[in-house]
């Protein structure tokens, strides 16, 4: 037997690479191969195999299984290892990977959800609390983060990501790539991140998930791609393509993403793993006859690892046999993937993740649950306050809890909610009875049922669309109370993967609900629970409160509460612009000016004839119980060029009572380009505490990189020209400025 263990610390690139090598020179083709396959836990690795497993439970003990997912606890990690580790010839160790999205036990908000609190030091914070519980149950690498550029509410897997903004979702992927990594890849706690979906997932056609993408290079370069480059120059571990085409291209079999610009241009030396299933879907597609044409595309195209799609097991040595494939290509996967399993540490100590004290001591621990309601205070955004009736008064002596999301516990827990227990989040009924004053009185009716039957991943949900047997109750609490809080929305498994909607309003008999609540009581606090921007128009021009909580983990309810208390000052920013109508999706406010901008006398001019254009509610906006006023915006100068950066310098004053955060936004237009440019660009923001009556200078730093995008001439560069740049609390209300930049 030939035992590969070899240390992982303090490994320079060369030594890090010569350890590689020396690993790749004792492998057999087949035991390569092996490496490139991932499997999924299709049977209980701690007991005997179920029928049709056998061949994998055999390939396991020969070594032939790169990777592992859905296997997770210390037990089943630490068994499926040693059946590796025990029987193989080399004995390379197994990576376990899995959907840590926003949290594996202790829930965090949704990243849709925890974007709105645009704090990069809380989103990496709860990557890094995710990290060390998954690596508590032995899990070493997590499909995530998300940084796909989302435009569409309809599309599902809109709760998965940063929202509509590449700037924004650069940052936060980052943060989070940060999160799950930490500074020292070999820490027992540090997880390998995956950076996905490689490329356009968030454009399919319609918002329907799995669908056609259409998109020119420009917008490839300059609104998809950025995220990914900075995820790759932060180091992310691992790649993850996606299910779309591009252009008639199936991302998973297209060199020029993969090999071109990922592998090549920004020489990234991590490996690439497919999504489920990806390479043998391209059969599907109509690009590959059967599963060794798709293993052949996917190779050749640069995808390293196959997920679940049974092309590259069985079918990569006949390619090899027959010249169509050189073994040089297989080398270089593999080479990758041992990589990624040397900076882990695996090699050292393929047991890294199979601590059982650490799992019992670290799983949903009181500190956790701690940075999860921190975590879910700061993503709240308050979208209207008339009559303040936020934070509620000493006065109100009575609130009614309405609402078929009230007393839920299930739906704060989001989809993809990790090993997260169902039913165990504090829901906001339990959250506003804990911390209502005493003395107050908190009545409570359900009204309606949002859904019914199971709710899982794997089934869709059945609505109800008809019952309203609960109205008279929900109706005669109101008119007894001095303080309606109703809390609708959307069920946790309305969003996520395949749970598109052509219809983003709210389910059920919701509207109903609302209407018959607002007659009897009009002092009404809407509390949105969801995981997409919602068409939310006649509650946004009635309800004269109105609180998006999205759906915010194990602590929901206690956020929630803290903030309608007034314990909490909510400054969460809207990362997606919420429509009037979901006939403007897919929408977003960096859009282009296009040649008839209007509004002119004439109806011929891009609008419609029947709605406003704009957004109900625009990206970058969000309230508080205080008030922020802008002023006095300056200029270093009124030109600059490569080398002499530029500074913006703008007072934010506190104008209200209460002291309270504001996000800071910085927006940058380039009036005259080689291509179209958007009519405002987010580049750079800053969230910044500001006690009541104080005003606070806040400096931007304008420099070439700044101003850079993919231009006419097929690469990043600056062009000279004029520019305007604007400061303000959202992305319309903005002092401005101009300039002029030189590209010498």
């Amino acid at each position: 037997m030939i035992s590969v263990r070899l240390s992982a610390q303090s490994l320079s690139k060369t030594k890090l690479e010569a350890k590689v090598d020396s690993v790749l020179s004792l492998m057999t083709l087949e035991e390569k191969i092996g490496q490139m396959v991932q499997y999924s836990a299709s049977w209980d690795v701690t007991g005997p195999p179920t029928a049709g497993n056998e061949n994998r439970l055999e390939n396991l003990k020969r070594g032939l299984v790169g990777s592992m997912l859905n296997v997770t606890g210390v037990k089943a990690t630490k068994e499926a290892q040693r059946l590796n580790m025990e029987n193989s010839r080399l004995k390379i160790p197994l990576i376990f990977g899995y959907d840590v999205i926003h949290g594996y036990k202790t829930l965090f908000p949704i990243p849709l959800g925890e974007s709105a609190s645009w704090d990069l030091d809380i989103m990496e914070r709860t990557a890094r609390a995710a990290a060390r519980e998954s690596a508590a149950a032995g899990i070493g690498w997590t499909f995530a983060p998300m940084v796909d550029v989302s435009r569409d509410a309809r599309w599902g897997r809109i709760m998965e990501g940063a929202g509509e903004d590449p700037f924004l979702v650069a940052k936060i992927g980052v943060a989070r790539v940060k999160g799950f990594q930490t500074d020292d890849l070999t820490s027992p706690t540090a997880i390998a991140a995956c950076a996905k979906h490689f490329a356009g997932y968030g454009f399919a056609e319609a918002g329907r998930d799995y669908n056609t993408v259409n998109l020119g290079m420009s917008e490839l370069h300059n609104t998809i791609l950025p995220p990914f480059k900075a995820a790759a120059d932060a180091g992310v571990l691992t790649f993850m393509n996606s299910f779309n085409e591009i252009d008639g291209i199936p991302s998973t079999g297209n060199p020029y993403l993969q090999r071109e610009i990922l592998k090549e241009e920004w020489n990234y030396k991590g490996f690439i793993v497919s999504d489920w299933g990806s390479i043998s879907e391209m059969i599907a597609h109509g690009v590959a006859e059967n599963h060794k044409e798709a293993a052949y595309i996917a190779l050749t195209a640069g995808s390293d690892m196959d997920m679940e799609g049974n092309a590259y097991e069985t079918s990569i040595e006949d390619l090899i046999k027959e010249g169509r494939v050189s073994e040089t290509l297989v080398d270089d996967a593999v080479k990758r993937i041992l990589r990624v399993k040397f900076q882990l540490g695996l090699f050292d100590d393929p047991y890294k993740y199979c601590d059982a004290k650490a799992e019992k001591k670290e799983l949903y621990s009181k500190e956790n649950q701690q940075l999860s309601l921190e975590a879910g205070k700061k993503s709240i955004v308050l979208l209207k306050n008339e009559n303040a009736l936020l934070p509620i008064a000493s006065k109100v002596k009575t609130i009614a809890v309405i609402g078929p999301l009230a007393d839920d516990n299930d739906s704060p827990l989001g989809n993809w909610r990790g090993q997260g227990v169902s039913n165990s989040a504090v829901s906001v009924l339990e959250g506003i009875r804990r911390y209502a004053p005493k003395g107050t009185k908190v009545t409570y009716a359900k009204g309606a049922d949002l859904s019914i039957g199971e709710r899982s991943f794997l089934k869709h949900m059945t609505i109800n669309e008809t019952d309203t047997s609960g109205f008279g109750k929900a109706v005669e609490t109101a008119k007894e109370a001095d303080l309606v809080i109703l809390v609708v929305g959307e069920d946790a498994f309305q969003t996520g993967e395949a749970r598109s909607q052509t219809d983003i309003g709210f389910a059920g008999v919701q509207d109903e609900l609302i209407k018959v609540v607002y007659k009897a009581n009009s002092n009404v606090v809407m509390v949105l629970m969801n995981g997409r921007p919602m068409d939310i128009s006649w509650s946004a021009a009635n309800i004269p409160t109105i609180l998006e909580s999205w759906l915010l983990g194990s602590q929901h309810g206690n956020a929630v509460a803290e903030v309608l208390f007034g314990k909490y000052n909510p400054s969460g920013k809207l990362p997606v612009s919420f429509p009037r109508s979901v006939g403007q999706e897919p929408l977003y406010y960096n859009q282009k000016n296009t040649g008839r901008p209007g509004p002119i006398e004439d109806v011929t001019y891009s609008h419609y004839v029947d709605e406003r254009r704009d957004a109900l509610y625009p990206f970058g906006y969000g309230l508080s119980y205080t008030t922020f006023k802008y002023d006095n915006i300056s200029l270093s100068a009124s030109s600059f060029s490569e080398g002499e950066p530029l500074t913006v310098t703008v007072s934010v004053t506190n104008t209200g009572k209460l002291d309270g955060e504001e996000v800071v936004q910085l927006y940058l237009r380039d009036l005259v380009a080689s291509t179209t440019r958007p009519i405002k660009e987010l580049k750079g923001f800053e969230k910044v505490f500001i006690k009541a009556g104080e005003t606070k200078k806040v400096i931007f730093t304008i420099d070439r990189e700044l101003l850079s995008f993919y231009t006419r001439n097929k690469k990043w560069e600056a062009e000279s020209g004029d520019f305007k740049v604007f400061v303000g609390g959202n992305s319309v209300d903005v002092l401005e400025a101009s300039f002029k930049y030189k590209n010498e």
